[in-house]
């Protein structure tokens, strides 16, 4: 792919005139909104680590993004993680995968992310491990936990996570970090809090099993204040930063995503 490819139509018609501009100013936007919830919760900016997440970003625009700030991305689809990191291998950028893993990608997984934060069953921490121990590598882990308990989601059920953790040890090639989730889809902000405090408390308990266990990995662009609030240290923000996706993913957070390109600033600095 050439390094300076030219913005296409489709591309300004998505992320503005100036992609770059655009992504800085939502960038910002979002910092100030993470630092005023650690405001109202009484916590450091410092503690709160923001990954954005690239899913359905051309690799073109995230080379722009980068020069605009941002270095810490996550991807969902490991795939187009690993197009994107070989068309942007010259980018000191941190690759994280924050979707649900097959066992059999282990292999392409373990090459060049630094952080996997889908864990979710002892098969697939075994595959890991078995295939870091051969890269001569280690990777940073979350253990996905279903908080809100609805079937579509992945993650261990919350009454499986201690004997999960107790097993962790078997895999010196994992550094388990935290854990992670996904809250409820609701606009009722109770609800999506409950699960951000049910994965807290899990924290909590499994850190008294593994004390490396700290990290809250919980919060995307629709809730990641309330997330804050309950004491994320890593939230996972894509559409506020680059506007709507496209296809079914662009009505995700319905009422957050602005009407027009992500480029219209006045509009789309609450946009997810």
């Amino acid at each position: 792919m050439d390094k300076e490819a030219a913005v296409s139509p489709a591309d300004i018609a998505r992320f503005g005139s100036s992609p770059a501009q655009t992504v800085a100013h939502n960038l910002a936007a979002v910092r100030a909104r993470i630092a005023a919830a650690c405001a109202r919760s009484g916590r450091s900016v410092s503690d709160v680590r923001l990954m954005t997440v690239t899913k359905t970003v051309p690799a073109h625009i995230l080379r722009l993004a980068h020069a605009a700030g941002l270095s810490d991305v996550g991807e969902n689809k490991l795939q187009e993680a690993r197009d994107k990191h070989a068309a942007l291998d010259d980018l000191p950028i941190r690759w994280n995968i924050v979707g649900h893993l097959q066992t059999n990608k282990a292999k392409y997984l373990v090459r060049f992310a630094s952080e996997f934060h889908a864990l979710d069953s002892v098969k697939l921490a075994g595959a890991l491990n078995r295939r870091l121990e051969a890269e001569g590598r280690h990777l940073d882990v979350f253990v996905q936990v279903n908080t809100s308990g609805e079937p579509s989601k992945f993650g261990l059920h919350p009454d499986d996570l201690i004997p999960f953790v107790e097993r962790l040890g078997a895999y010196p090639r994992l550094r388990p970090r935290g854990l992670m989730t996904l809250a409820v889809f609701s606009a009722e902000a109770g609800r999506v809090r409950h699960c951000f405090q049910a994965l807290r408390a899990l924290r909590d308990r499994a850190a008294a099993v593994d004390p490396r266990l700290t990290g809250l990995s919980m919060g995307m662009s629709g809730d990641f204040e309330i997330a804050v609030q309950e004491g994320a240290t890593v939230v996972r923000v894509g559409q506020a930063i680059f506007g709507a996706r496209p296809g079914g993913d662009a009505h995700y957070w319905p009422g957050l995503i602005p009407s027009g390109r992500a480029g219209d600033h006045e509009r789309g600095e609450r946009g997810s």
